[in-house]
């Protein structure tokens, strides 16, 4: 049986340590994105860049590369698609250490037409987002984005519905992939440290046989996103995934405050971070963008399932919870 002093000894430093490994990833943009239909202001977006760079993060997301076909460009913002020259507006050359990083969707993506080379893109990452049964369909286009030339993550969404025989299979498939980060992402805040951890180990065995790195990418259904960052982490995991003030889709994420707060490397700085979020982040609250925790999401999370009804509570400025939490308990 497994000890807690044999669980102890399979952690990657401790509370004091620094490690090289570690890269955080802003995904402000991409997951926050999803709270006001990617509708941020080129200044919110620049200054956020700059902010970045000046507190250390590694990588900065900019959105998702959808297909123009599938969605229509008049109702979101320029950050749904991230064309080229709408980053470049931004970046300039991107002459910063910080890596500039898009997500594209699995079924959702026109992604043999849509990206460059990647010699003539300031983009540097792609991220592939797929669910478990999309793993062939997700490995193709790793394996074209990698031909391209880009580093590329493939991102299994809400993995906490799915069986450890099937997380082992894909897996297993994925380390054989050209991808470079494996990402562990609990969609709907349903896991715990504990099972976070357990996953996370699962991760590193696959990922360690032909070198990949593992990351992890949290929601804050049970307030326990950075929990579960930081517990993941201390197995081994390297690639972080934060927002500013937590925002994401529905309950959000890990909060980039608390990881940089958190992570004992010098080159991770707060105060920039502080002052975007004074600036820029309490604003975009004033004015009526809704993100984190709440009972209806801590409902969805603790019953392992997408947390749709709960973004609809929510968009109907609904308080009558118990009845909501019952409905979701008749249809569990």
């Amino acid at each position: 049986m497994e000890t807690k002093k044999n669980r102890t000894e399979k952690r990657k430093g401790n509370l004091m340590s620094v490690r090289d490994d570690i890269k955080v990833l802003d995904a402000t943009i991409r997951d926050g994105g999803l709270c006001n239909n990617f509708m941020f202001t080129d200044e919110f977006v620049q200054e956020l860049y700059k902010t970045n760079i000046k507190s250390g993060v590694d990588y900065m997301e900019f959105g998702y590369k959808a297909s123009r076909n599938l969605f229509k460009e008049e109702e979101f913002g320029k950050w749904k698609f991230c064309k080229e020259e709408d980053i470049r507006a931004i970046v300039g050359d991107n002459i910063s250490d910080m890596k500039i990083a898009v997500m594209a969707d699995v079924g959702r993506c026109d992604f043999k037409t849509d990206f460059l080379p990647k010699s003539e893109s300031v983009i540097d990452m792609v991220r592939v987002a797929c669910y478990i049964h999309q793993i062939p369909a997700a490995i193709e286009m790793i394996e074209y984005f990698h031909e391209l030339g880009y580093e590329t993550s493939c991102n299994i969404m809400a993995i906490s519905q799915a069986n450890l025989n099937q997380v082992e299979e894909a897996l297993e498939m994925i380390a054989a992939s050209s991808v470079d980060v494996i990402y562990l992402v609990d969609s709907y805040g349903s896991l715990y440290p504990e099972n976070a951890a357990a996953l996370a180990n699962t991760y590193l065995a696959a990922a360690e046989k032909t070198g990949k790195k593992v990351g992890f990418h949290a929601h804050n259904n049970q307030n326990l996103a950075f929990a579960n960052t930081i517990e993941t982490l201390s197995y081994g995991v390297s690639y972080l995934d934060a927002t500013a003030q937590g925002m994401g889709r529905g309950a959000g994420n890990c909060a980039m405050e608390l990881l940089l707060g958190f992570l004992k490397n010098p080159k991770y700085s707060l105060y920039s971070l502080l002052t975007f979020i004074e600036k820029y982040m309490i604003p975009l609250k004033q004015e009526g963008v809704v993100w984190g925790y709440d009972l209806q999401y801590m409902f969805t999370g603790q019953l392992n399932r997408h947390p749709r009804e709960a973004m609809s509570f929510t968009a109907d400025n609904r308080s009558d919870y118990c009845e909501f939490y019952k409905s979701l308990l008749e249809n569990f």
